[in-house]
């Protein structure tokens, strides 16, 4: 049986001009055209050549010596070459490039971009990428620990759970739903920190400094907001920690520290229900 999205070794049966014809056995009816540039210098009739198996631009099957970067039971982050209407084009290492429904992205792609993408065959029995379910195809056995800087990339996001990231385009990781991650897409490269191991080897990620170092940044950003309130903001640190991370994009506790901070230094005062910019003529 010829596999398409496969690697496999199959029998030269018949020789023509343009190339090989390829099958499991002599008796096989189903075969496989391999280009003539593509064959084995000496190869004749019986031998067995190891081929990938995937559809020209003409929908018809072909083989390729080629190294694909993508098979089926695989996911790897390819280059978007081209973007259309339909869907965008990948490149995998082949003479086709590999297409990308648009059903099948998450968020608008762009040239360019590398997604991180899965191969999978369609109701037509054609070949295509999806940038989805790609967290059931990562490992969770990765060497980094409490504290270690790792490079990943996104490729999902979630209200509840927060941004899914593939570390070292390999290891399973999350940046919680309460860290702002409003300005990433699908696709971006990321440095993070880790801030914990769960027991099943996913990695917790944040893209925050340390306490001591962010809360400088988070008041500012306090402060920020504030001035958009004009000056009164219509709550306080006693407030829900999804009231606080709708407006400021931040934990509770880290809203809470950049509040004690600003407090200290006496630029905001603390009533009931709000917290009030204190003017400098005051």
């Amino acid at each position: 049986m010829i596999r398409l999205g496969e690697k496999q070794k199959l029998m030269v049966v018949k020789k023509v001009e343009f190339g090989v014809y390829l099958a499991e056995n002599s008796t096989d009816e189903a075969r496989v055209l391999l280009p003539a540039k593509q064959v084995p210098q000496g190869a004749d009739i019986g031998d067995e050549i190891l081929v990938f198996v995937y559809k020209d631009s003409k929908d018809r099957l072909i083989s390729t010596t080629l190294e694909p970067r993508l098979k089926l039971g695989e996911f790897a982050a390819l280059t978007v070459v081209s973007v259309q209407k339909i869907g965008a084009f990948l490149d995998w290492g082949l003479e086709k490039d590999l297409f990308l429904p648009y059903k099948e992205q998450i968020g608008k792609v762009q040239e360019q971009d590398e997604v991180l993408v899965r191969l999978y065959i369609d109701k037509s029995r054609r070949l295509c990428a999806s940038m989805r379910e790609i967290y059931e195809l990562l490992e969770t056995d990765s060497p980094y620990h409490t504290g270690d800087m790792v490079l990943g990339r996104v490729y999902e996001f979630s209200n509840n759970f927060g941004t899914f990231v593939a570390v070292d385009d390999r290891y399973s990781a999350l940046i919680p739903h309460y860290e702002d991650c409003s300005f990433l897409r699908a696709g971006d490269s990321i440095e993070a920190r880790v801030t914990g191991v769960k027991p099943d080897g996913k990695l917790d990620l944040t893209l925050r400094d340390k306490a001591y170092m962010q809360m400088d940044q988070d008041a500012q950003k306090v402060m920020e907001v504030i001035e958009e309130y004009a000056g009164v903001l219509p709550f306080n640190d006693k407030a829900s920690p999804e009231v606080i991370l709708r407006e400021m994009k931040m934990s509770k506790n880290a809203f809470k520290r950049a509040v004690g901070r600003l407090y200290k230094e006496r630029r905001i005062e603390i009533t009931d229900k709000s917290i009030r910019k204190i003017q400098e003529d005051k």
